[in-house]
């Protein structure tokens, strides 16, 4: 198994985080919760996307429900409009 890429929130753009997801590496993504470290696992099994958060694990069917995720959770820099 390829080890999983580790990363902080907002080092990555969405669609490197993604295009990662999409080779079969899991995105490990460090992020501050009310004063602490939480760690995230997003991965891909080919038909569904999940984000494994320390309380839940949300599925997404689509890329974009993926992307929408990982930019509403701020895990990627906000898209400029």
């Amino acid at each position: 198994m390829t080890e999983p890429l580790r990363v902080r929130a907002g080092e990555l753009e969405a669609d490197e985080i993604l295009a990662a997801l999409r080779e079969g590496r899991r995105v490990r993504i460090v992020t501050e919760l009310l004063g602490s470290e939480h760690e995230v696992t997003l991965r891909h099994d080919g038909t569904i996307f999940y984000c494994d958060t320390p309380t839940t694990l949300h599925r997404h069917e689509t890329e974009d429900e993926m992307r929408q995720c990982i930019e509403n959770q701020g895990y990627a820099p906000s898209r400029e409009e």
